[in-house]
């Protein structure tokens, strides 16, 4: 069965500065992370990959890695623009386009086949593509019985912070294997070694076994066009006081599964994540790449 790869890779990248984040060099060999994701999702099997970029960055994206990519696999582009909206919509003062949920709609007619999703600026790791792949390669991910039937690679929360800052994960419950409930969560922060929130009453610790979502998911092409009713409900109810909003792949898939139109697979990895969300970031990054390189688990250049 044919497997593709959904890269998002047309975020803004606002926290890390005036850079194009996806775009740093990371690999001893000036590697980015997206090389490691794709070498990683070939490694696991699958045989296509589709970058959401902005048009803007298409010259430069396709110069940089693109063109490298497509010697190894077949390469399409998805293109997310802040103007491309439902009839009867228009962006207004809005500058930032409007989420990953989005995004993924600018697929529409060029992912025909079960897919992952995963953003350009994480690495996730081998184990979680390998996870995906088998669960796709299965036919798991179909839609059937009125549900959409998707899975998640599971990240153990502690492994996915930032020495640098508070982070955003989407905070998991699970039960038999199967998400329950996901909630968005903001500010999560390193605090002597664990993930917290701090609250008004004082510090709140998370179990050391909370699973969260990186927005590595495995869906059915069905769940493209459950994405576009979806858009123009999100975009009837925006409203001044939230311009900012943002339309999210795991937002959605929460809601889908508190209102039973979907079932959600975990797949728990242990794997460490680590990105480059502040610029910060950026050192570490570049030294546990270092230190994989060195453990055997990459070649020196993957290139």
């Amino acid at each position: 069965m044919k497997t593709t790869l959904v890269v998002m890779a047309a975020g803004i990248g606002s926290r890390f500065g005036t850079g194009i984040k996806q775009m740093e060099p990371v690999g001893p060999s000036g590697e980015l992370i997206i090389d490691y994701s794709c070498y990683d999702a070939i490694e696991a099997g699958f045989n296509k990959i589709v970058f959401i970029i902005r048009k803007d960055l298409d010259a430069d994206f396709r110069e940089v890695i693109g063109n490298r990519i497509a010697r190894k696999i077949e390469v399409e582009y998805a293109y997310q623009e802040l103007d491309d909206l439902p009839e009867g919509f228009s962006a207004g003062d809005r500058t930032k386009p409007w989420g990953t949920g989005q995004a993924i709609l600018a697929c529409k007619g060029i992912v025909k086949e079960p897919f992952a999703i995963i953003n350009a600026d994480d690495y996730y790791g081998k184990e979680g593509f390998r996870l995906i792949h088998d669960f796709l390669e299965q036919g798991k991910a179909n839609a059937k019985d009125g549900k959409l039937h998707l899975c998640m690679a599971g990240f153990q929360l502690k492994n996915t912070l930032s020495d640098q800052g508070g982070v955003t994960r989407g905070v998991c419950q699970s039960a038999g294997g199967y998400l329950t409930r996901l909630d968005e969560t903001h500010g999560i922060e390193k605090i002597n070694g664990r993930a917290a929130l701090r609250q008004d009453n004082g510090i709140h610790y998370f179990p050391d076994d909370t699973l969260c979502s990186m927005n590595m998911w495995g869906c059915p092409p069905e769940y493209i066009d459950s994405l576009e009713e979806g858009f123009v409900s999100f975009l009837k109810a925006l409203t001044p006081e939230n311009p900012k909003a943002e339309y999210l792949v795991p937002v959605v898939i929460g809601n889908y599964v508190t209102e039973g139109k979907a079932e959600v697979t975990v797949l728990p990895t242990s794997d460490k994540w680590f990105g480059v969300t502040y610029r910060e970031d950026t050192a570490v990054v570049q030294q546990s790449f270092r230190q994989l390189v060195a453990d055997g688990v990459y070649p020196n250049n993957i290139k």
